[in-house]
């Protein structure tokens, strides 16, 4: 079972005290969370002024800082819209990348997800997909990108857990339909991160834990960090094993 830290995501300066963006911020984090149990790190990269970017020469520094700090550990990056609101730009972005991720995750209901998808795997960087909803699984499946992904990231958006959990079941029948073996991940944010980690220890399926995803410890309290967030989910999946 894999356990990836989610380190920042598009989380504004400032949200929490202990959010990562430079470089060497996420470099510390990364060490930090892999000593707690992370076997691999997920960040959206930032310019100068906190914002997200996909700009290469940003991903660049920022991944070779990763892997002189974290050498060995799997490092995913981002390609939401969230990054960059243009389709065609982030396509053009990600084409340029130089020094690539280990895998990228790909919102599958975003405008020009597919094209993403393929350019990323052209370049032989794992898709992560990310699907938020039955309708994605669907696209994901006839387009046939599935074929090329490493993993499917069913991210629920709803912040009810039985709301999260029913669209859990739709995507996994989508996809279980498909006859699809390629592995799963299964994630929350807010209200429901706890409680959909929980449900993927159960279901042995892969999980993510960090600030990108939750900013409180399962009894409500603010989390003093990363490694406090990724320290209780690797204790979890400990105690089911």
């Amino acid at each position: 079972m894999r356990i990836v830290a989610c380190l920042n995501g598009d989380r504004r300066p400032g949200e929490h005290p202990a959010l990562p963006i430079s470089p060497d911020q996420l470099a510390a984090d990364a060490a930090a969370v892999v000593g707690a149990g992370a076997t691999a790190v997920h960040v959206h990269p930032r310019d100068g002024r906190g914002r997200e970017s996909l700009d290469h020469q940003l991903v660049t520094a920022l991944l070779d800082r990763l892997h002189d700090r974290v050498p060995g550990v799997p490092v995913s990056v981002t390609t939401s819209l969230s990054a960059e609101p243009d389709a065609w730009r982030r396509l053009d972005l990600v084409g340029r990348w130089g020094t690539l991720p280990d895998s990228a995750t790909v919102n599958m209901h975003e405008p020009g997800s597919l094209e993403v998808a393929r350019v990323l795997a052209g370049h032989r960087v794992a898709v992560e997909a990310g699907v938020w909803t039955v309708e994605a699984a669907r696209v994901l499946v006839a387009s046939h990108v599935i074929e090329v992904c490493s993993s499917v990231l069913i991210e629920p958006v709803e912040q009810g857990t039985d709301e999260a959990l029913r669209t859990l079941s739709g995507i996994a029948s989508v996809l279980d339909r498909a006859r699809s073996t390629v592995p799963r991940m299964l994630h929350g944010r807010d209200a429901t991160a706890w409680p959909l980690l929980d449900k993927a220890v159960a279901l042995d399926l892969d999980v993510r834990m960090g600030l990108e995803d939750c900013l409180l410890t399962p009894d409500g309290a603010e989390a003093t960090d990363n490694t406090a967030l990724v320290g209780e989910a690797a204790a979890r999946v400990r105690a089911e094993r």
